[in-house]
């Protein structure tokens, strides 16, 4: 039906993501696999957003002496 279509073409996907990164002749080298580039991004986007912050907090205090 209409509302089943979705879940069962997501459920599929992730199904045959999952069947890819874990089979021997196709996964892809540990280092890059879909949770190290996660982390990876997480870590980037933290990065950034420490320095935003850190920028943002030096003008204030700049702007308010």
């Amino acid at each position: 039906s209409r509302g089943l279509d979705p879940v069962l073409g997501v459920f599929t996907g992730i199904l045959a993501y999952y069947l890819y990164e874990t089979h021997p002749r196709t996964a892809p080298p540990p280092d890059q696999r879909l949770q190290e580039l996660l982390r990876w991004k997480w870590s980037k986007w933290r990065r950034e957003r420490e320095e935003t912050l850190r920028t943002a907090e030096m003008r204030s205090t700049q702007s308010s002496n």
